[in-house]
């Protein structure tokens, strides 16, 4: 009888790779939200450790790992994703703290853009590119915050977590391609629960019912659910497509935001909205008209 991981990853199989990036998303978005509540109570570090536990634990459980019969690449690989994961979720959250979110989430997303950038073969992917770059931008606001009001340490840890965004983009597909089903992801969600629980520890005497209940709900929406439904897309989609698809979340986040807390969309926002929207229409044509690039070619590039 297969795992039921394994018997997870084959029926997603038949749902089109874009479709399951919007699911991750989507379940981003409502993870985000339950976060944004739990970050005063235990700080930035404690609330990543909370939401790292309950996903290694979580991902395990159903993914019950092979440690055996692995080659020395892939440990070093799923390694360096465990840790670019642990850095991400770190930094960014860190970045929280100093920054206005919008100005957090595009500077966060400089690091996608910039690896969609890079990986662009035509012309019309780099202005599909600096259409969503442009999109992320109105969507955040951030041209309306004053660079004197900018922390500069919220800007470079929103830059590292962007880069470790890109990384993670990479990684995960070159993860997904070393470890069958949901393995090496759930080895990486170890790792990164090592590299973090130092800085978060700490914060274990506020841990009450409530903050448990709360970390658990970020972990399955904003860890389990969305990083497995990208390891699985990443598998049939070029991490080029993948970057832009990926420049959904702000605009997605910008209309939760009107539909379930009300706040108002700008003309700014509407029209970058359309940008993101347009420019990830573009990538997805291209995408159905190109075979996905090549696991083996991905390991070995960069």
């Amino acid at each position: 009888m297969p795992r039921a991981s394994t018997a997870a990853a084959t029926r997603a199989s038949a749902v089109p790779a874009p479709l399951l990036v919007l699911a991750a998303v989507v379940s981003v978005q409502f993870g985000g939200a339950l976060a944004a509540t739990l970050v005063p109570e235990i700080g930035a570090a404690g609330s990543v450790t909370l939401r790292l536990l309950f996903a290694a634990l979580v991902l395990g459980a159903v993914a019950r790992p092979r440690l055996r019969g692995h080659s020395r690449s892939a440990w070093l690989t799923v390694v360096l994703f465990g840790l670019a994961l642990g850095l991400m979720n770190l930094s960014f959250y860190a970045s929280l703290a100093r920054l206005p979110i919008g100005v957090a989430v595009t500077i966060e997303f400089l690091g996608p853009l910039t690896l969609a950038t890079v990986l662009s073969r035509r012309l019309l992917d780099v202005l599909a590119v600096v259409a969503a770059g442009a999109g992320v931008t109105l969507i955040s606001q951030a041209l309306t915050v004053p660079l004197a009001d900018l922390d500069w340490v919220g800007l470079g840890l929103a830059a590292t977590a962007g880069a470790c965004w890109a990384a993670y983009i990479i990684l995960s597909r070159r993860t997904g391609a070393a470890f069958a089903s949901l393995d090496g992801l759930a080895l990486a969600m170890g790792v990164a629960l090592v590299a973090v629980a130092p800085f978060g520890l700490g914060t274990v005497p506020l841990w009450s019912g409530e903050v448990v209940a709360k970390g658990l709900g970020i972990a399955l929406l904003s860890s389990v659910l969305p990083y497995s439904l990208e390891l699985l897309a990443l598998r049939r989609l070029s991490p080029r497509v993948f970057g832009i698809l990926l420049s959904l979340e702000p605009a997605a986040a910008a209309l939760a935001g009107w539909l379930v807390l009300g706040q108002s969309l700008t003309g700014h926002q509407l029209t970058g909205m359309a940008l993101v929207v347009a420019a990830s229409a573009v990538v997805m044509g291209a995408g159905r008209r190109r075979q996905p690039a090549d696991p083996a070619a991905i390991a070995q590039s960069g």
